[in-house]
């Protein structure tokens, strides 16, 4: 007795089966692929929101020192500008004795017969104008003035006569004394 086995359908069912699972393998391998893809997309995406939202903090932060530099800047100009005052009541505060030192030796030096008109200062020079009642009274106020020892060589620049009287400028160079100076100096 023959027997006859007919492996045909059964290799053919195999290679249906085997193909059938090759191609649910192969949609899987796609599925998992396109998967794959959309999450390395998706974290990509999630990474560049995350450096975008740092570069706008860091941009919000270099606007923010930038109005800090500013304003570091204006308070120094500020500063610069209130030291400059502070500076010029200082020099003046510390004129101010010598300016009563002037005066009186001005005063003092003062010649009978002689009056100040016009007194104008620049810086250590003094520039009068007075009058007298004639040329010796004038000739003896430059060297009372010279005599003096807050002042310089005065130097006559004009003398005009006005009727009875002399009209007369002059100007002189003052001191201050060793001991003011060390005051004033800032």
């Amino acid at each position: 007795m023959t027997i006859e086995i007919n492996l045909l359908p059964w290799r053919e069912e195999q290679r249906q089966r085997r193909s059938k699972r090759f191609y649910v393998a192969l949609v899987l391998v796609a599925l998992v692929g396109l998967g794959g893809g959309y999450g390395a997309t998706w974290y990509y995406d999630q990474q560049l929101v995350a450096q975008q939202e740092r570069h706008r903090l860091i941009r919000d932060r270099i606007a923010q020192l930038d109005r800090d530099i500013r304003a570091v800047s204006d308070y120094e100009a500020q500063i610069a500008t209130l030291k400059r005052r502070i500076g010029v009541f200082q020099r003046l505060q510390a004129e101010r004795p010598q300016t009563v030192h002037v005066f009186n030796a001005l005063a003092a030096s003062l010649e009978e017969g002689v009056h100040y008109a016009n007194l104008v200062r620049q810086g250590d020079r003094l520039r009068l104008t007075g009058l007298a009642e004639d040329n010796r009274r004038v000739s003896d106020q430059l060297r009372s003035l010279e005599a003096s020892p807050v002042f310089d060589v005065p130097v006559l620049s004009e003398v005009e006569s006005t009727g009875e009287r002399r009209r007369f400028n002059l100007s002189v160079g003052q001191h201050m004394p060793a001991a003011r100076k060390k005051e004033v100096a800032p």
